[in-house]
């Protein structure tokens, strides 16, 4: 029997941090096959505090560490073939980023990555994302996060050109994001598709995800432009409470997915685009696919 491939990663974001345990199983053709067997997903919003004070305060820097004791222990059951650990915007830009990851080291032996924008994209853009695309259109890909959002266009299945922007939800949120940081955003996606066809967009993140599946969506099906407006008009004249109690949203996504779903309608307006792509497939699940084909690759050395 073909039990697959064990494989962990972490995703460190601003909004929340996430465990992913995934089996990678093959076919009869050798073809993977991701299995997510569970998600954790702490809320600890580091971005409130870096893109405010410029640093993880002392309070959430004892629950990051408590929570990445928790993930390694529970890393350390699941015994995978190898696990990442990945930080993105909120300690890019944290003051004592760098001590914190080296505290965590000391204290559990994860070995934290800060990864720049473009990387976080590339890993993105895996395979899981590949196999929804037809080689002989464009998109553009608008990963959004708490702290930042990564712009791709993709040609051929491939990332042309990316690049990140430090507009994000929480950031948004917080007030963090001045006029020249959209126009920024904005005359990167006019200059890149000024001369290229794009006709849809694909959109990652937890709150395109989450809009995506409170409009009946399945993994991998197209969202209009006019649905997301029309999801977060519900949205907005909610309170914070009855978001939660009666739209079923997490506290941490209550507050944030107006301010998220504003990043995605903008670029898709600039874009001139009417549809987004919404293969629910993140960070975490490119660090397995990466990590699936290190393993690979080893095996054909050895």
């Amino acid at each position: 029997m073909n039990t697959g491939f064990r494989f962990s990663a972490i995703d460190i974001g601003s909004n929340a941090i996430r465990l992913l345990l995934a089996r990678i199983i093959e076919n009869s053709s050798n073809k993977p096959f991701l299995i997510k067997e569970s998600l954790i997903r702490m809320p600890l919003r580091l971005g409130q505090d870096v893109f405010t004070d410029g640093k993880i305060s002392v309070v959430n820097s004892e629950k990051f560490l408590k929570t990445m004791r928790g993930f390694k222990n529970l890393i350390d059951a699941y015994e995978p073939i190898s696990y990442r650990a990945c930080a993105t915007a909120a300690m890019r830009n944290a003051k004592n980023g760098k001590d914190l990851l080296d505290l965590v080291k000391s204290k559990t032996n994860i070995r934290i990555e800060i990864i720049h924008g473009l990387e976080e994209a590339a890993l993105i853009l895996s395979k899981n994302i590949n196999k929804y695309l037809k080689t002989d259109k464009n998109y553009i890909h608008i990963d959004v996060g708490g702290g930042s959002t990564e712009l791709s266009i993709i040609q051929d299945n491939k990332a042309k050109i990316s690049k990140s922007f430090s507009i994000g939800s929480v950031r948004l949120l917080q007030g963090k994001v001045n006029d020249n940081s959209w126009q920024g955003m904005r005359s990167w996606v006019k200059k890149n598709l000024k001369n290229l066809n794009v006709e849809n967009a694909i959109g990652s993140g937890g709150n395109i995800n989450k809009i995506a599946s409170m409009l009946g969506k399945n993994k991998g099906n197209y969202v209009e432009f006019d649905q997301i407006r029309g999801i977060i008009n519900e949205v907005i004249v909610k309170n914070f409470d009855q978001r939660i109690t009666q739209l079923g949203l997490r506290p941490d996504r209550a507050d944030v997915i107006e301010h998220a779903s504003k990043i995605y309608l903008k670029c898709m307006k600039w874009a001139g685009v009417r549809k987004i792509l919404v293969p629910q497939s993140g960070l975490a699940d490119g660090i397995i696919e990466e990590l699936y084909d290190i393993y690979k690759s080893d095996q054909l050395i050895n």
